[in-house]
This record gives C-alpha cells, structure tokens and sequence, in this order.
C-alpha cells in the first residue's frame, strides 16, 4: 500500500513538474542595454578608481619613510629611531584601516553599489516577477555567468521581453548572438551553402565523365 502511494505520488508530482512553464534571460544582456545602469555603473567605476589611487599615494609614503629610515637608521640615536619606527606602524595602520573602509563587506564600495546598482537591480526583478505572472512561468533561469544550463533555446529567452516591461528598446547588439542569429536566416547558413556547393560537383563529374567518353571514341 506505501508503495503504491509513493508511485502515485511520483506520478503527480511528474505531471505537475511537466505542466510547468519555464524561461531563461541574459542578465548581462538586460543590463547592457539600461542606460541608467550603464551609467551607474561609470560613477562606480569612478569611485574605485578614486579610491585606489588614495591607497597607491598612503602605499607610496609608507615606502618613502621605510626607505629614508633606512637611510638614515646609522645616524639615528635610539629614541629617534624609535619615533620613526612608530611613525611606520601608524602608517601601516593607517593604510590597512583604509583599505578595510573601502574594500572589506559592508565597506564603501558595498554601500555604493547599493546606492547606485541595487535600485537598476529591483527594477529588472520586478519586471521579470511581474512577466512570471502574467506569462504563468514557474521558473525563470540566468543563463550568464552561470555553468548549470548546458543548452537554452533561443525561443524561451524572454530577456527582451523583460527589457520591453522596462520600457527600453532592445539593443541591435547582444552577447548571445540574438542579432546574429537573424542575420544567418536572412543570408543562409554555412550549412546550408555547403548543401548548395554539393548539388554542384555532381554536375562537374558528368562533365568530366562526357570528355573522357570523346576522347576515347576520338582514339578509336
């Protein structure tokens, strides 16, 4: 009796499973194509570029005390020596306290990308949750970045659609071969000229064939 509860269950839950609607889009394709993202993604850019270029000058007049104290240890007397050697630690200390406030979780550059990337983010799961519902899909896989989908058909990725939710035009460029793909219909694909250059060498073989039956009746 368990057993045939669990194969009916199987069974259920099979037809379920298959009744199932199921879509994938291009994150990094529905991105590439929000300006608002794009340029959110400049202004952070800008403020880790700012950032690094602080450490580089803290790194850099670390090395020059090392290097002056090195210099100059020999002439030094002992609590001289010892100020500078202090001066080197606060330094040190300064710069690893630095690079935590700009660089460690929860730091500067995470409250950013809070500030300038998350919202553009909502906004693109907002509209995909809103299409999940109106389209019934149970799923909605990223395919970028990721190894877990060996294979999408182009007709499921619904990632135009999502950028149409967010009243953005659609790029002519995408990193799947979107356009791509259009533009092998319209001129053939290599395929299909291979077919087309193979119905052609029958014809050069008869040819051949005829000009050797003349010249051998030519001998005869």
């Amino acid at each position: 009796m368990k057993r045939t509860l669990i194969i009916l269950l199987a069974i259920v839950l099979g037809q379920f499973a298959l009744a199932q609607k199921y879509a994938c889009f291009d994150s990094e394709y529905v991105f590439s194509n929000i300006p608002d993202y794009q340029q959110a993604q400049k202004r952070l850019d800008q403020y880790v570029s700012d950032w690094q270029k602080e450490l580089e000058a803290k790194a850099q007049e670390l090395d020059n005390l090392k290097k002056a104290y090195q210099q100059e240890a020999y002439l030094l007397p002992e609590n001289l020596k010892r100020r500078r050697m202090d001066d080197i630690k606060t330094k040190e200390q300064e710069l690893k306290a630095l690079q935590h406030e700009h660089f460690d979780v929860g730091g500067d550059l995470d409250k950013k990308r809070a500030e300038l990337i998350k919202p553009v983010q909502d906004r693109v799961y907002n509209a995909l949750n809103r299409l999940a519902t109106e389209k019934n899909y149970a799923i909605i896989f990223d395919k970028a970045g990721t190894s877990t989908i060996a294979y999408a058909n182009a007709k499921y990725d619904v990632s135009n659609q999502v950028l149409e939710m967010l009243g953005i035009t659609p790029g002519a460029k995408s990193g799947d071969g979107k356009q791509e793909a259009g533009a092998e219909r319209k001129g053939g694909s290599s395929a299909d000229k291979g077919r087309i250059s193979d119905t052609k060498k029958p014809k050069d073989k008869e040819n051949l064939d005829k000009r050797d039956n003349t010249r051998k009746q030519e001998r005869r």
